[in-house]
């Protein structure tokens, strides 16, 4: 990978919503997605607010590519041979079409689709059509996105796996529950994960229905039972995720130095915790209740292609921190193996959009300030012979800043602190929303909306497009 003639910024397409300063999706971007155009679904079954999830019923999902407010067809311009590429080149483009989702892009090499998104470029330049087959085609491949169905990526994500991989948000949960020693002995030595629930993992806009589950008696009754009900400490995570492309054999690590061979791209990936429920189970395992419910992600796939000229380097060390094992250690990687992502939550309240308001950011950072990177993450998951798959997400785990109003949940951004008389938790302070109501945690009702995008001196600005998810009430 390297920064070339596809991030010029100069460049320009004929989709005009494309050279919007504002759009996430220029022509330098050119995500993935799978979608359904209207036409596609009329039998379909869809999700109702606060009402039964249904399945997507019977529609041809397509795979698109993301051009300003619209969505290119990539079937359709596959098969009108638009693209001016070699043979083998369509041969492999084939292959991708017979999937319904992106699972065939993913398990082909990082080099054909970088190859891809240059000859997609190129068909999407602002230059003369070229004749009467290219002028039908720039009219017949592009949807406006607002009247597409978005789906996941992948119709079956195969595997999971969450991370925890932001030192402040671990330095700040830890003084939560051992101020004395907030980062237990082995964080700076080790990324720290686990396998979550895939197939819980849903698309942005679908409803988030509040978990129901066991929570801890109250401290200040001793003897008391642990209680059965909707969770009342509901909380969003905001992280990105990292799909993988074609995997590893069993029993075959992946170096550190060939970790980004192995990576699709990157997407928006909200975590939803009960933190209630979290409490009382995740001594000795972990999660599990608490975050197997439902996890968002945002529908375009970013390409590490797109990303090159946000390229920054590794988490600093200080003369503190332990040097990384040498399996996690390459100077030639982690020169360049972080990234500068600006990243922001925003929540609407129902009493908010009932009365006009717009949705109100309440934090924004940056994933520069990950201590350990995807590279590491996939060097280390392969490390005892694991094989990933073609599919596999990776979830940074919740990324929070060295600032209050860049934590990445409510969780810290409602935190005041230990009072240093009683050395005890303060109380939280809530969040004030535009009407009047206060928040420490998600009432039913809430949207919870996350964005990102890069901009860089000298390329254009790309994003990634939005993360969102409405609470409605417990089930019975």
């Amino acid at each position: 990978m390297a920064i070339d003639n596809t991030h010029n910024p100069a460049l320009r397409s004929w989709v005009e919503s494309a050279n919007d300063p504002a759009t996430d999706f220029p022509i330098q971007n050119l995500p993935l997605c799978v979608y359904a155009r209207p036409e596609d679904r009329h039998e379909a079954g869809h999700v109702h607010e606060g009402g039964d999830v249904s399945d997507h019923g019977h529609i041809h999902p397509r795979i698109g590519v993301m051009i300003g407010d619209q969505i290119l067809d990539v079937e359709m311009l596959a098969q009108s041979h638009q693209l001016n590429s070699a043979k083998e080149f369509e041969e492999a483009l084939e292959f991708t079409l017979q999937f319904s989702d992106l699972d065939g892009f993913a398990s082909l090499p990082h080099q054909f689709r970088t190859e891809f998104r240059s000859l997609v470029q190129n068909f999407l330049l602002d230059t003369p059509a070229g004749g009467q087959t290219a002028r039908r085609i720039r009219t017949k491949a592009l949807t406006a996105a607002k009247d597409c169905l978005l789906l996941p990526p992948f119709v079956r994500i195969p595997n999971y796996t969450d991370f925890y991989a932001s030192i402040h948000h671990a330095h700040t949960v830890g003084t939560m529950f051992r101020p004395d020693m907030p980062l237990l002995p082995n964080y700076k030595h080790v990324p720290i994960g686990y396998h979550g629930r895939a197939s819980s993992i849903i698309a942005s806009g679908e409803d988030i229905f509040r978990p129901s589950g066991q929570q801890s008696p109250p401290d200040d009754q001793p003897g008391a039972l642990p209680a059965f009900g909707p969770c009342k400490m509901l909380d969003y995570e905001l992280e990105l995720g990292c799909f993988i492309g074609s995997g590893n054999n069993r029993g075959e690590p992946i170096k550190l130095s060939k970790a980004d061979e192995y990576i699709f791209g990157l997407c928006l990936l909200n975590d939803w915790s009960a933190r209630d429920m979290q409490k009382w189970e995740y001594q000795p395992l972990g999660p599990f209740l608490a975050k197997n419910f439902a996890t968002s992600i945002s529908p375009a796939v970013i390409s590490l292609d797109a990303l090159e000229p946000f390229r920054i380097p590794g988490p600093e060390r200080t003369s503190e921190d332990p040097k990384p094992l040498a399996y996690l250690d390459d100077a030639g990687v982690l020169a360049r193996g972080g990234f500068d992502i600006t990243i922001e939550v925003l929540i609407a309240s129902a009493q908010m959009r009932e009365k006009g308001f717009g949705a109100m950011r309440i934090s924004k950072g940056n994933f520069k300030h990950m201590y350990w990177t995807f590279a590491q993450m996939i060097a280390h998951h392969t490390s005892n012979g694991c094989n990933l798959q073609a599919g596999d997400l990776l979830g940074s785990g919740t990324a929070s800043g060295p600032t209050p109003e860049s934590r990445g949940c409510l969780l810290e951004l409602t935190w005041d602190g230990i009072d240093p008389a009683t050395r005890k938790p303060k109380p939280r302070k809530p969040i004030a929303l535009p009407t009047g109501e206060t928040r420490t945690f998600l009432a039913d009702g809430d949207e919870v909306i996350m964005r990102a995008y890069c901009e860089k001196e000298g390329f254009r600005r790309i994003g990634f497009g939005e993360c969102r998810g409405i609470i409605y009430p417990a089930r019975p």
